[in-house]
């Protein structure tokens, strides 16, 4: 059995992920470990302008005078995450396992890694125009804590992040 794969996602996984994540695994026999994080500790005034970048301009103000999210709420929803996204990659590699991270999702990911002695991690995220331009985003700092490369996939599509 080959070294595992650990992939941190903040979207639930669907058949293009699959797809991605298949091309990856390229039919050996390797563990795939989902790690979702509880919290996904954005930032109001990235995500602000994270919108205003998208021209999203009414959801860029609703966001910014919403109140913070219920913690059991965030817990909740990424359970649902973690498991959509293990029925999407279900029968891949040697199997499927996964869990929700709480504290930061990097250090997470960092953590699971070192636990399993994986030679690879993956990131899928949808496109955050502000980390992934200035590099702060979960790929990069992944990669610079981990000292391997970290594969960064845009949720639901086949584009790679820059990291």
């Amino acid at each position: 059995m080959s070294e595992p794969i650990v992939i941190l996602t903040e979207e639930p996984l669907g058949a293009d992920d699959r797809l991605n994540i298949e091309r990856l695994v390229a039919g050996a026999d390797t563990r795939l470990v989902v790690l979702v994080p509880a919290n996904t500790e954005r930032h109001l005034l990235v995500d602000f302008l994270e919108n205003l970048s998208l021209l999203d301009i009414a959801k860029a103000f609703r966001e910014l005078t919403s109140h913070a999210p219920d913690p059991s709420q965030e817990r909740a929803q990424a359970a649902e995450t973690l498991s959509v996204s293990l029925a999407a990659l279900e029968g891949l590699g040697s199997g499927v396992t996964g869990e929700v991270v709480d504290g930061g999702a990097v250090s997470g990911l960092v953590t699971k890694v070192r636990e399993t002695g994986a030679a690879q991690a993956v990131v899928i995220t949808r496109p955050h125009a502000v980390a992934d331009t200035f590099h702060t985003d979960w790929a990069n700092k992944a990669q610079d804590q981990l000292g391997l490369p970290v594969l960064h996939l845009y949720a639901g599509s086949g584009f790679i992040g820059d990291s």
